[in-house]
């Protein structure tokens, strides 16, 4: 058995607690869908902004999502390197559409995706899972959802069977004591 950091009985325990508030796969669903949408429009604007880092242009979504990429690699090295991969491409859409579209339509597109993104987010939890975001009590869940989501695709393709059991549906009994 692997040694287990800290940082990662940290991350089990955290992934554990927001779970709680996850349960019901529809609302895991429109997290999916809110949180690519959420990263997308957050890092919309930012890359249009560029700075020059050691001889290399960088834009500040690139400089902004670092940090919490750090954080993600740090918690849990394989979730996060997926992470990075989703990350990749996110930024590369964001890029490619800030850069095709004029400055008043990548406005427009960013409130679509923010609206979209967190219309979902409090769909899933009001329809689906009937109770308030785990945000609401936890305002570190902001960042474990693309944690959660990153850590589900895993377990789904079969990889982080680690993680599977913290991660599994309830009875379909008891979801209705909720």
């Amino acid at each position: 058995m692997l040694h287990e950091t800290k940082m990662a009985g940290s991350f089990q325990r955290q992934l554990a607690d927001y779970v709680e508030y996850h349960r019901d796969p529809w609302n895991c669903a429109m997290h999916v869908v809110g949180i690519l949408l959420l990263f997308t429009g957050a890092v919309l604007p930012l890359t249009l902004v560029h700075f020059n880092v050691f001889g290399i242009e960088v834009s500040l979504a690139v400089i902004l999502a670092l940090p919490v990429l750090v954080y993600w690699l740090m918690l849990d090295a394989g979730i996060g390197l997926g992470i990075l991969a989703a990350m990749i491409v996110l930024l590369w859409v964001a890029t490619t559409i800030g850069n095709q579209v004029s400055i008043a339509m990548m406005w427009s597109i960013f409130a679509v995706l923010i609206a979209l993104g967190v219309a979902s987010q409090i769909i899933g939890h009001r329809v689906f899972e009937e109770r308030q975001p785990s945000m609401v009590d936890h305002p570190s869940h902001f960042l474990l959802g693309p944690m959660f989501v990153m850590a589900k695709l895993f377990i789904a393709l079969g990889f982080r069977r680690d993680l599977a059991a913290i991660l599994a549906p309830l009875p379909a009994n008891s979801l209705s004591t909720r």
